[in-house]
């Protein structure tokens, strides 16, 4: 390829590629390994196992409790590494909690300058150096910048934030750099989503300025500490992460060196998917193909107020993981987890699976809430398991009145303004990554500059009307941010005094929120409902479309309503920092039950 070493030579050996945990009270672990030992070495592959096992009396307070095991391998043919890690907590190691792990890689700045996520998310990027406060500056949310004087002048004016760069797990198979000079790709190809927590829609980080490229295994981005990640004494635990390929490629020096390179590293991924699970890790920790199971069967829902007839849950996302209570998957952070969607029938397949126990979860697009299977699967290796037709009855109480959004646990569908023109970040204008864009919470504060959001129901459009984040008031002192109180305005021809009425709110995101509901009086003291104060993911500041689902099924008794025009009050009350937020999914009103 004609480059001697891809990483940064003008960094430290420990600061150029490593692993880390970021564990109590955020300090780094770089897992430090003491025994090194060549597990296999044919004419067809080398694989090395660098270790540590975690000593109370020498380790106690300075390392993370675990015993280490990370291994490199070497195929003939395959120009790169494949790594992965095996990390053991016995019972009597003491409580920790381990809020990321990693492997992270640092390239040549002078060389690597094209980061390429996927097709539509790709460009040039400015040097590390373009983020000191020399040449940027710090904007309200601390990661990002506002280049103001970078080396290249054609960043001037640009925003740059890593958390555009995120992607959801399920997305999340393949990045990477390009070096244009030496027609070099750097990639980080990712075969399997099974070791990754918090299901396929948790989102991470992949690459950012440095040039940084990441294979993130842990983290509490996008979920904060709902995300299970406290280990207590007593508790045992082991589990192997990976592996990940790391991938290089190369091209002829042409003007679309980028495109073979990135065409080529596709092809790859394509490769590794198909041989997955691979067949030559020698750790037990990775079972081959032979000693895994798979579960079949066919989704339905059944909501006689939509259709009669049962209905096949199209497009659905169905998974095992840890047995747990319903939707429990998507904060689950120490097991493994195996998803698929099903068929236009709602029929699915989920294969390759790890002897264990685990629950059946899944979720509808188009439908509120989540299935659980009432029945622990046991896989054992080589087995197939057959489920049949299984049956989901989703939340439902009454009859639809109206209904605000889409049911698919993102905010996606409302209304994402036109960012600030002096926030623009290039790698975020296609249509569908439009959320990223840095500010858009402020956006409100201009639109709405006369009055919060008011909708009315059959009149208004929730694509053009309903703004896709509830956020607070900016009135330029951030000592004093005011709180929002958006309204749905709705008209009943009956009302049934002596009946039970469903509020179905489904929400996308929340962080440190608190939502309360008043009908048709918006200066009661006491709300009809409240969340009381939920969330952490930070979904708006780290511009993501969506954090941790939540649903709420709020009963409201019909002498709440009147006959005619009524108005529904939703207030988020808490005002302590600027990114205090809401995201909605879904809002549907029902009448009672006929």
């Amino acid at each position: 390829m004609g480059m001697d070493n891809v990483l940064e030579c003008g960094n430290p050996n420990s600061n150029r590629g490593y692993w880390d945990f970021v564990w109590d009270n955020s300090t780094f672990d770089k897992m430090e390994t003491k025994h090194v030992k060549v597990v296999a070495h044919t004419d067809e592959l080398v694989e090395i196992s660098f270790t540590k096992n975690w000593d109370f009396r020498t380790d106690h307070g300075k390392t993370v409790p675990l015993n280490i095991d990370k291994r490199f391998i070497v195929r003939r043919g395959v120009p790169g590494v494949y790594m992965y890690g095996i990390f053991e907590r016995q019972e009597d190691f003491p409580d920790a909690q381990i809020y990321q792990l990693r492997i992270v890689f640092k390239l040549k700045e002078d060389k690597f300058r094209f980061m390429a996520i996927s097709d539509t998310r790709q460009g040039v990027m400015p040097r590390g150096e373009d983020r000191d406060n020399t040449r940027s500056q710090t904007l309200a949310f601390k990661e990002a910048v506002l280049m103001t004087n970078p080396s290249n002048p054609q960043f001037r004016g640009e925003v740059d934030d890593k958390y555009q760069y995120s992607c959801e797990n399920k997305d999340n198979k393949l990045h990477g750099w390009i070096s244009d000079d030496d027609a070099v790709g750097f990639w980080i190809i990712t075969p399997s989503n099974e070791f990754r927590t918090g299901g396929p829609h948790k989102q991470d980080l992949t690459s950012h300025v440095g040039p940084i490229a990441l294979s993130m295994f842990v983290s509490t981005h996008y979920t904060g500490i709902d995300i299970d990640v406290t280990y207590k004494k007593g508790e045992a635990w082991r589990k192997a992460f990976g592996p990940v390929l790391i991938y290089l490629n190369s091209a002829s020096s042409d003007d679309d060196c980028r495109k073979t390179l990135w065409n080529d590293a596709k092809r790859q991924l394509s490769e590794e998917i198909e041989s997955w699970p691979y067949n030559f890790t020698r750790s037990e920790d990775l079972p081959h193909a032979g000693d895994r199971g798979e579960v079949c069967g066919q989704l339905l829902v059944r909501d006689r107020c939509v259709d009669e007839e049962l209905m096949q849950a199209q497009s659905a996302f169905v998974g095992l993981a840890v047995p747990g209570n319903v939707g429990s998957w998507q904060t689950e952070g120490k097991g493994y987890q195996f998803w698929t969607e099903t068929d236009n029938t709602g029929r699915f397949n989920i294969k390759n699976v790890r002897p264990g126990e685990y629950n059946l979860y899944a979720w509808v697009h188009g439908f509120i809430g989540d299935y659980k299977l009432d029945l622990s699967i046991t896989i054992q290796p080589g087995n197939k398991v057959n489920l049949g037709t299984l049956i989901y009855d989703p939340p439902r109480n009454g009859p639809t009145l109206w209904e605000i959004g889409i049911p698919d646990r993102t905010a996606a569908e409302f209304f994402i303004p036109e960012p600030d023109p002096t926030f623009v970040n290039p790698l975020c204008l296609d249509a569908a990554d439009k959320f990223r864009q840095y500010g858009l919470w402020d956006r409100y504060s201009d639109i709405y500059r006369h009055g919060d959001v008011v909708y009315t129901v059959g009149v208004s459009n929730y694509s053009r009307d309903w703004f896709f984040a509830h956020v607070l008031r900016n009135t330029g002192n951030i000592t004093d941010l005011s709180t929002t109180t958006w309204q749905i305005k709705y008209n009943l021809q009956d009302v049934n005094e002596k009946g039970n009425y469903t509020l179905q709110l489904a929400l996308a995101a929340a962080s440190y929120a608190e939502l309360q509901i008043r009908f048709n009086n918006p200066d009661a003291i006491q709300p009809c409902f409240t969340t009381t104060r939920i969330g952490y993911d930070n979904a708006v500041a780290r511009h993501g479309i969506h954090g941790l689902y939540r649903l709420y099924s709020i009963n409201i008794p019909g002498n709440r309503f009147i006959r005619g025009n009524n108005t529904i009050f939703l207030t988020q009350t808490r005002s302590h920092a600027l990114f205090d937020a809401v995201m909605y999914d879904y809002i549907r009103l029902e009448a009672p039950a006929v």
